[in-house]
């Protein structure tokens, strides 16, 4: 008798966030934002929730290139080992995401059973969610695509809907023949939805046979199953990473699962569960979903609040003072403010659309950036000179490099630093300090057991973080990367 097949988690980390915006930026996306007092992100809170379901296998992750240091580092803090991490080099939408996954879980196991999750959702009863998998993996060998439709519990705009061909029943776990997909729609039409019960929200979550969603791609955009194998194919095995060929992913149309498969495959059927489900797609969703005070308020960070009510505050770094306000979201980054009425959370994307045409950096990067050896947080900055705080993990290093237009002057202030300079080796202690001259090779390490931390004074003509000649690096990064 054959062992039964395991299920492969697939997690899905290429969204972008942006309607929760300043603390989601390109660098670093919604997924990897802590959202609870557990300090976990979104991606470990989808990690976390999957571990008791049984039957389940390591799962595979599809992240942006750019974000595969801090993908790996929030997989190390919670103990979980993926069975591949591939690497997408540009966003092309969910259905190649999903094939890449496909494809390569088949190499694990013919039989293998997919569990597609977004990784930037949010799930309140969980005991329910493992209950609905574990029932639904029954459906499955029926060669079914099985989507998950969560039960409306108001007119939302915000999402898309999933009708069935028959009346869903709150009380009980039911499977139903999906009818049609729905994209977002105007509010009258979102009132009518939710009076029926026929209609869910389109959740993104799904379960199916590995062969079987691979057919049905190939069925109806047989272009994203061979582009995908071939970029599979050409793969470059990069520590505990999978970068894909970017010229033969190039090739995939930017489609997601539901307008390339679901809305024209006969196999789709639609759970409808109740489960505490959001996307948090924006800070009126953030407060709703968050723990709050008997006045409604969500204060996160360094905040005091008197006479106020029903308003979200996060303070990252500065002390922020709310007084008699209401309905307000304030979010407090480094190097940006937003305010603004609870009601108009969802108009911060056209903030940042806003800000792209302007060519402002924020909308990109935050002061703080991870690297696979730690961070670095810009304090400030000028023309000629840039003043950072890095923070080295324990026992990692910076590559070997060498910059050709800067110098750099750095103070330890926490911890003990390793130092190599042109031919010398120096070992500084906190408030000891040194100088890197322009062009000369030098990389710094921390072989204690503790973390290291250290100002770094630049000066030069130019001060860009393409300013680097890498001659040696334990992550296999290039010249800027």
């Amino acid at each position: 008798m054959r062992k039964k097949s395991k299920i492969i988690p697939i997690i899905l980390c290429g969204g972008s966030g942006t309607r929760l915006w300043p603390k989601s930026r390109t660098s670093l996306p919604k997924q990897y934002l802590p959202f609870d007092d557990s300090n976990l992100s979104f991606l470990q809170l989808t990690l976390e929730r999957i571990k008791e379901i049984d039957n389940i296998d390591n799962p595979i992750v599809i992240c942006n290139q750019e974000h595969r240091f801090i993908t790996a580092e929030q997989l190390r803090q919670i103990n979980v080992k993926a069975k591949s991490i591939i690497l997408e080099p540009i966003r092309k939408n969910t259905c190649p995401a999903v094939a890449l996954g496909a494809i390569r879980a088949l190499e694990f196991d013919e039989e293998s059973i997919l569990l597609i999750l977004p990784s930037d959702h949010l799930i309140k009863n969980n005991k329910a969610f493992i209950k609905i998998i574990e029932e639904a993996e029954k459906y499955t060998d029926k060669e079914s695509l099985i989507t998950f439709g969560i039960i409306p519990d108001g007119p939302e705009t915000g999402y898309g809907y999933i009708k069935s061909s028959s009346l869903f029943n709150v009380e009980n776990i039911n499977c139903l023949t999906v009818e049609k997909f729905i994209e977002k729609p105007n509010i009258k039409l979102a009132e009518e939805f939710i009076k029926d019960k026929r209609f869910t929200w389109n959740s993104g979550m799904f379960l199916f046979k590995a062969k079987v969603i691979v057919n049905e791609i190939e069925k109806y955009c047989p272009e994203i199953i061979s582009s995908c194998r071939r970029a599979l194919k050409k793969k470059i095995n990069d520590l505990y990473f999978e970068k894909i060929d970017k010229t033969e992913f190039d090739l995939c149309p930017n489609i997601s699962l539901d307008k390339a498969v679901m809305e024209k495959t006969k196999l789709c059927l639609v759970i409808p569960i109740n489960i505490g489900w959001s996307d948090v797609g924006g800070w009126k969703s953030f407060w709703d979903n968050s723990k709050k005070d008997k006045n409604g308020n969500v204060l996160l960070g360094d905040v005091i609040q008197k006479y106020g009510q029903n308003n979200l505050i996060n303070s990252e770094y500065r002390l922020v003072v709310g007084l008699g306000i209401k309905d307000l979201i304030i979010i407090e980054t480094n190097d940006a403010v937003l305010i603004a009425n609870r009601t108009y959370s969802e108009e911060v994307k056209t903030v940042v659309n806003e800000l792209k045409k302007r060519s402002r950096i924020e909308v990109d990067e935050h002061r703080k950036i991870y690297r696979p050896w730690g961070n670095y947080t810009l304090i400030e900055e000028s023309t000629l000179w840039k003043v950072k705080k890095i923070e080295v993990k324990p026992f990692s290093s910076l590559s070997l490099q060498m910059h050709n237009q800067r110098a750099e002057h750095w103070v330890v202030v926490e911890g003990n630093a390793t130092v190599e300079i042109g031919n010398k080796i120096l070992e500084l202690k906190k408030n000891e300090s040194c100088y890197v001259p322009i062009k000369t090779k030098h990389r710094l390490s921390n072989k204690k057991q503790t973390p290291l931390i250290l100002i770094e004074v630049q000066s030069g003509s130019y001060l860009g973080e393409d300013d680097i000649l890498r001659f040696q690096d334990d992550y296999g990064r290039e010249k800027n990367n």
